[in-house]
């Protein structure tokens, strides 16, 4: 069985809870001190809900699609370009807000996308919990356990998330964009690079 401090420092990379910090100053910034709380219980019981589901279900829906981690890596790297793209280019949060009052529907709470998908629930954390609970590698007891494990990177993730609150305060909107600016620029600049490294992997190996 895997020791429990690889199983947590696996899911702590794939997971990097640290992170998703700046994305969540970055999409949060122009919310209330209880909506940032709100959308960060959120991100984090949707993560969760996610990562459980792949460690129930992910291996016969993998099996079953024969889906493997470059095709997902890929996947990943392209959505997570998108939303660098509105991080770098988006309208100003005072605009959206405003059609946001004007029209009928509701603003859209960022806590699904982006940071429960892709920042928490990445595709590499999806494949990560499949790996770490095989069903012919483990048995339901020590799957129970990486579970537990999982939760538990999960919630520092959502305490990270909290801890942003005091950081929006000190730094203020315009400190607030600056960072949206930056952190879609670095966002980019990594989802390009996984990309890439998929499709080297592709090209060396024919596999996905």
């Amino acid at each position: 069985m895997t020791s429990l401090f690889e199983q947590f420092v696996t899911l702590w990379v794939v997971i990097d809870p640290i992170g998703t910090v700046p994305v969540f100053i970055a999409v949060t910034a122009h919310m209330s001190a209880r909506q940032r709380s709100v959308t960060a219980l959120k991100a984090a019981l949707v993560s969760a809900g996610i990562l459980v589901f792949f460690l129930v279900f992910g291996q016969l829906l993998i099996d079953g699609l024969d889906i493997g981690l470059t095709a997902f890596q890929v996947a990943g790297g392209i959505i997570l370009f998108l939303f660098a793209l509105t991080m770098i280019f988006g309208e100003p949060k005072q605009d959206s807000d405003l059609k946001s009052a004007e029209g009928d529907s509701e603003p859209k709470s960022p806590a699904v996308f982006p940071l429960a998908i892709p920042s928490l629930a990445s595709p590499g954390a999806m494949l990560a919990i499949v790996m770490l609970t095989d069903n012919s590698q483990y048995s339901i007891a020590e799957q129970g356990v990486t579970a537990l494990v999982m939760l538990a990177v999960v919630a520092c993730g959502y305490v990270m998330m909290r801890l942003a609150d005091p950081i929006i305060r000190l730094i203020g909107e315009s400190g607030a964009a600056i960072i949206s600016r930056v952190m879609g620029m670095i966002l980019a600049s990594v989802a390009v690079k996984a990309v890439l490294e998929g499709i080297l992997h592709i090209a060396t190996t024919g596999q996905l």
